[in-house]
Formats: structure tokens, sequence, C-alpha cells
């Protein structure tokens, strides 16, 4: 596995492992399956590991913590804060509050079972606090050796830009794939512009754009994309037909659907690292295969043409996410 450079230095794996599914949001989790799957990811080269105190909620950062107890020094790892919740899994709200900011960053050292955090995101803006406020304090936990890198998630470019004149911003992390070109509209510039590295959340669509799409309507209950706005109804049948383009091209080079949709977003830049989410080790030697595959020029024009920007149908969340990007 090949490294990449985010910003202020810090390097990690060309691709990165999302760990949320393996406590909610995608069906029944399987922990000894997911520490297995942490475990191999390792062992192929995947030291970058992505968690929040909100998958579970605060289940994942205990089940990374296990998993990585006794190979801390292998692992850059991410956790996140911001997006608050309560021990019954209710929704209390974005929370960005200097006193909230230290509180949540002492429970996830906690239960992660670590000294330090390598990246520390804020997971949404709280849009009423000023990014100042929230940034001084996580500033002061970089002083207090409690953090080494800060980063931040959907924020906008001018957000960003506050934030960065506050304490240097490592990454942010976005939602990014062919079917999710928004950090396109100026994000990424920004973080170029900045020296800021952009970290890929969801670069499969959620597992849309891949061979599996077609099989969604079999979700578990618990599956959040049971009602996601692209996976159901008219919706779902205009992105299954982009899929369809994408297996035709993914057939003749010889690879899979997320393979094919993974090195689109490699393709990017060196500053851009994809952290596709897995619970299994299947999909999880699947996807870190995709390093290994080099686009052409004209094979992604082909991809950007097979999966046109304005021909994703639905939006990427339900009103309420809605509501809580590009703060």
């Amino acid at each position: 596995m090949q490294r990449r450079r985010l910003g202020q230095g810090l390097e990690v794996s060309a691709q990165g492992l999302g760990c949320m599914g393996m406590s909610e949001f995608y069906g029944v989790g399987d922990d000894a399956e997911s520490i297995a799957t942490i475990h191999e990811a390792l062992e192929l080269g995947v030291n970058f590991l992505d968690t929040a105190d909100m998958y579970g909620p605060f289940t994942n950062e205990r089940l990374v913590g296990r998993a990585i107890a006794e190979r801390r020094d292998e692992v850059v790892l991410a956790t996140k804060f911001g997006n608050q919740r309560g021990e019954d899994g209710s929704y209390l709200g974005v929370n960005g509050r200097p006193e909230y900011v230290i509180a949540a960053c002492d429970a996830s050292l906690a239960r992660l079972g670590v000294e330090h955090i390598d990246l520390y995101y804020q997971h949404r803006v709280d849009r009423t606090v000023p990014i100042e406020e929230t940034w001084g304090a996580m500033a002061s936990l970089v002083a207090a050796g409690k953090v080494r890198h800060l980063g931040i998630s959907e924020a906008s470019p001018t957000t960003l830009e506050r934030a960065h004149a506050v304490h240097p911003v490592t990454a942010i992390q976005s939602e990014y794939s062919l079917w999710t070109r928004d950090p396109e509209d100026g994000v990424l510039d920004t973080c170029r512009r900045l020296g800021i590295g952009f970290v890929a959340y969801s670069p499969l669509g959620r597992g849309f754009l891949t061979d599996e799409s077609a099989n969604r309507d079999a979700a578990d209950e618990r599956d959040f994309r049971k009602n996601h706005p692209r996976f159901v109804g008219e919706n779902r049948d205009a992105n299954l037909a982009l899929v369809a383009r994408l297996e035709s091209i993914a057939a003749g080079k010889g690879v899979t659907v997320a393979q094919l949709a993974l090195a689109w977003v490699l393709s990017r830049g060196e500053d851009v690292v994809p952290i596709p989410g897995t619970k299994r080790r299947k999909w999880l030697r699947e996807n870190v295969a995709a390093s290994e595959i080099i686009l052409g020029a004209e094979e992604i024009s082909a991809l950007e043409a097979a999966v046109p920007r304005d021909a994703v149908a639905g939006e990427r969340y339900h009103e309420r996410g809605m509501s809580t990007l590009n703060g």
C-alpha cells in the first residue's frame, strides 16, 4: 500500500478504512469479524482508521480501541466529535461549544484506550458557535498533547479558511465519489491553496457503486439505506442505470465496479485519500486491490461521462442531514 500526505506532513496509507458500519447504520455487526478486518487492513498496509464518537453511539470507538490495543504504533487514528448523541442513541444536535470539545475528546481517548488521537475532526459545523471558538478549544487539545492534528468535516470553503486561520487544518473529510462531486465546487481548490489534505468518505456511494447494488432491496431493517433518498423508488432505478454503465466499463477492464469507483477517487490527486468502509475482510481485499489500478485520461473521461453529476437522482441525506452540510 502506497502512502499519501495530508496537510501538515501527516502521512497515511493511500486508502483508509472507515469503521462506522462495523457498529451501526449498515445492519447487524459482527465484532469478531470487524476486528479481524481491522487486523487484516493493518497487515495489508492500510494504517489509517476512521471512527467517531457518534457511531454506535460510542461503541465503535470501543471496538476500534480493542482492535488496536496491541498495535497502536501501527495506526494513524482518526475520530470525530460534534454530532452529539445520548447513551440511548438519541440525536441531541450539533455541538461545537468549547467546553464540549474538551469533554468529548477526553471521552474518546478513554473509549479508544489511547493517550493521543492522531487526527481529530469537527464532525459537523455548529452554526450557533463561531468557528474560531470551536477551533480555539481544538487547538488547546493539540497544545495539551491529546491530539496531534486537526480536521473538519463537510465545511464550506469560507469556514475552512476561518478554521485554518486559528490552527492549521490537516484534512477536511467530506463525501466524494463518482456520484457525489460537491467538493469540486470550491472545497478542493481551497484545500490545495492552503495545503490541506482531502479525505473522501463514502467513495463507493454507501455501497451503491458496487456489483451488489442491485441486491439492495434485501438490506437489513437496521440498514439506513432502506430509506435513503438515492436508494428508493424512481431514484434507485435511475441510479441503477448509471451503475449499469459502470459495469460495462469495469468488465472491459477486468475489475469490479467498486474497484473502478475507488480508482477514480484515487486518481483525483495525491492529496486525496478515500476511506471506504467495510466490516468484512472479503470487501477489504477487493478495495485494497483498487490501489493498483491506473486510469488513463480517456478512461477517467469515460467514467465521468457514464455518471454525469446532474444525472444522479436524490439528495445525499434526508432533510435533517442535508441541513448540517456545507457549514
